[in-house]
């Protein structure tokens, strides 16, 4: 029953992924493109290339994510597994990560508004934010440790690292692009300029996000069947 549940979440999860990817990838409807011979593919060969580049690379990173959490359905199902406290840290990361993706929907708009003020602002906070979430998990990984809880100690902890750490890896290459961005606009690059890059920093974010909503799903989800933690001990 347990792997009949997962198998259904892992194909609910790749199906909102790649809708969404494909929502982003064709954006112009024939009807409303302006002209007779235009049809659905008008959207993919007018989109920069680097876009295109970032929505194969999120497809990539989701089938990652997709494979690894594929693998701890299995691995679950032995009878040794034994689940982790649950850090209380988690949920509040959460919503960090979750502030963090609206502040750069917000950059997007000004960025669209040529509201530079707003603009530098939104987009500095999107960051910060990131960068406090990373700050929130390497406490919790800290708590783990002290109480215990290592790489090598049970299948169970082996995910949990593993699952985290490739999660905020990728925060931490966001935050590489976003550097680079956030140094443009304090050059008063004009924000027309920077919609692009503004664009992509958002679209990544929010992929993030949902990256990790499924993962604290995995982490803590103990009526899905899937949890690696346990409420009924927290730390």
């Amino acid at each position: 029953m347990t792997m009949t549940i997962t198998l259904v979440f892992l194909a609910c999860l790749m199906a909102a992924v790649l809708w969404w990817l494909l929502r982003q990838s064709i954006n112009v409807q024939p009807w409303s493109a302006g002209g007779a011979g235009q049809d659905v593919y008008a959207g993919v060969l007018a989109r920069p290339p680097a876009k295109t580049a970032l929505i194969v690379f999120l497809a990539v990173a989701t089938s990652l994510f997709a494979l690894f959490i594929s693998a701890y359905a299995m691995r679950i199902q032995f009878g040794d597994w034994r689940p982790l406290p649950q850090p209380r840290l988690l949920a509040w990361n959460t919503l960090v990560l979750v502030l963090a993706s609206a502040a750069m929907h917000l950059a997007v708009r000004a960025a669209r508004q040529g509201a530079e003020a707003r603009l530098r602002g939104s987009l500095v906070a999107g960051g910060a934010l990131a960068a406090l979430f990373l700050a929130g998990q390497w406490i919790v990984w800290t708590q783990m440790h002290a109480a215990g809880y290592f790489v090598a100690s049970s299948a169970a902890t082996g995910f949990f690292y593993l699952l985290t750490a490739v999660h905020g890896a990728h925060v931490a290459g966001g935050l590489v692009a976003w550097a680079r961005t956030v140094d443009r606009a304090r050059r008063r690059v004009p924000a027309a300029q920077l919609r692009l890059a503004v664009e992509m920093c958002a679209i990544y974010w929010h992929f993030l996000l949902l990256v990790w909503v499924v993962l604290f799903a995995v982490l803590s989800s103990e009526t899905l069947g899937l949890a690696i933690c346990t409420t009924a001990v927290r730390l």
